[in-house]
């Protein structure tokens, strides 16, 4: 699922749920955009995020080492980096064992 077809999955959810006052698509984008936003500046401030039911967003650090080019095979230094870590929750693995079983 991409980010516009997960608007457009929420901005209909939601016309059916409140039919006198629905969300507008520019509404249900700009509340995407501004999750998304809080939870990547988290992540660069080194915090956790956790979300019940669904999983956990952290950071790995990997250490620097020495890699190769694949093209020439030259020795490259690959510096430290931190990068991000989903780890899914007990609920999220269990509801997709249970639909890839199907």
């Amino acid at each position: 699922m991409t980010k516009s077809e997960l608007m457009a999955r929420l901005a209909d959810v939601f016309a059916d749920k409140h039919p006198l006052s629905p969300l507008m698509s520019k509404d249900v984008e700009y509340s995407v955009k501004i999750l998304v936003d809080t939870m990547t500046r988290s992540l660069a401030r080194g915090q956790r995020i956790e979300i019940r039911g669904f999983g956990s967003f952290d950071l790995n650090h990997r250490p620097a080492r020495q890699g190769r080019n694949p093209k020439t095979g030259d020795k490259v230094d690959v510096p430290e980096k931190h990068v991000p870590h989903f780890k899914p929750g007990k609920e999220l693995r269990e509801r997709v064992d249970q639909s890839a079983g199907v």
